[in-house]
């Protein structure tokens, strides 16, 4: 039985609610790919629920379109997601994941402090539990990304390799880029990592427009809804 894409009409709110969902939904995942990988069992336990952390902000987001919050994460193709380019990208190594779980979660705090004076009602009570979660991971991502960059010389390189090739991503993150920067950089710093030049960014994720990667994982992560339409379990 073939299955067609969800329809709904794109307004103005429910295209905001989906950037923010399709952000936690995309690097939940992400997030969750370091199960059974990561470095140790206490770094994997704390990914694991950084990764829950995101997918539930992503479900309870979805939940406020409307729509039905399991068509909209298994039953949208590629061109209709509108998370930032930068939740997409592969996993890499540790300190990728984790400068980027930085960088992310940065701009991420400065939403939902500002979502939680929202007049929308949905929005503002998911806020007022995202700042929270949220507030954690910068925490912990921060830390980590000090030690890495502080640390030897290996974990050094890797860190700021994973900083450049970030950076250019980091365009679709935040509106404001100075209230952004005010949180990055004292922690490059501390990380004794170098701040790249901003300039050229990549674009495209919030109309649609995106790498290769997000189709493979959504093909993944679409798998079974797809291949056994309503089936519940």
């Amino acid at each position: 039985m073939a299955i067609t894409s969800i329809r709904f009409d794109e307004t103005p709110r429910i295209l905001r609610l989906l950037s923010l969902a399709d952000d936690c939904l995309i690097l939940g995942h992400r997030t969750s790919e370091w199960t059974g990988r990561a470095p140790t069992l206490e770094e994997e336990l704390a990914l694991a629920n950084i990764a829950l952390d995101l997918i539930g902000q992503a479900r309870s987001l979805y939940q406020a379109t409307g729509l039905d919050e399991d068509s909209l994460a298994y039953l949208r193709d590629p061109p209709q997601f509108r998370n930032a380019l930068i939740a997409e990208l592969p996993n890499g190594d540790f300190a990728f994941t984790i400068a980027r779980l930085f960088l992310v979660s940065a701009a991420s705090d400065l939403t939902w402090r500002a979502a939680a004076s929202s007049d929308d009602p949905d929005v503002a009570a998911i806020a007022a539990k995202a700042e929270k979660e949220i507030a954690y991971h910068v925490r912990y991502a921060a830390e980590w990304l000090i030690r890495l960059g502080d640390g030897t010389e290996e974990s050094h390189r890797r860190a700021q390799e994973a900083i450049d090739t970030l950076w250019p991503y980091t365009g679709e993150i935040t509106d404001d880029r100075v209230a952004w920067s005010a949180i990055v950089d004292p922690i490059l710093t501390r990380a004794t990592l170098t701040r790249p030049v901003d300039g050229w960014m990549q674009s495209g994720g919030r109309s649609g427009r995106h790498t290769e990667h997000l189709g493979r994982l959504l093909a993944e992560m679409q798998i079974l809804p797809r291949s056994y339409p309503g089936a519940t379990w």
